[in-house]
């Protein structure tokens, strides 16, 4: 876990003194409380986004493992716009087009019924039971 923290703290580091300089101080402090909004707001819809991406599912219009990655995304995405610098606010970002990608793809794609039922053979017969006079038990010969 610490070989993943390092790295991203140096780029996080590198990328938020890179972007301040080029920006400014003032700037600088604007986009880190923007983007802290923006995450915060993002993660109090989070509710409304979910219980949308449940009904989703309960159309066939997402699969489980689509509900399971949008979700996660999206949480993963307001947690690291909360989180300040540059590199953090990227990656919040893409994991929020990756978010919005799924839920975009799962509204253009037509509803799914699901059924158990497989077809075999033809769908035009009407499957009935033949009941045979002779066989009944009751018969008296």
């Amino acid at each position: 876990m610490i070989f993943i923290l390092v790295p991203f703290a140096f780029i996080e580091l590198y990328l938020s003194l890179k972007t301040g300089e080029n920006i400014g101080f003032l700037w600088s402090v604007i986009w880190i409380i923007g983007s802290f909004i923006v995450g915060m707001k993002v993660l109090k819809y989070s509710q409304q986004t979910m219980m949308m991406n449940m009904q989703s599912v309960k159309l066939g219009k997402l699969d489980v493992k689509s509900f399971q990655n949008a979700g996660m995304s999206y949480f993963i995405g307001a947690i690291l716009l909360i989180i300040p610098g540059v590199f953090s606010d990227f990656l919040g970002l893409f994991a929020l087009g990756y978010s919005l990608y799924l839920q975009f793809i799962a509204k253009i794609t037509p509803e799914q019924t699901n059924n158990n039922f497989k077809s075999q053979g033809d769908d035009n017969v009407i499957d009935v039971e033949i009941i045979d006079e002779y066989s009944r038990s009751d018969r008296s010969s």
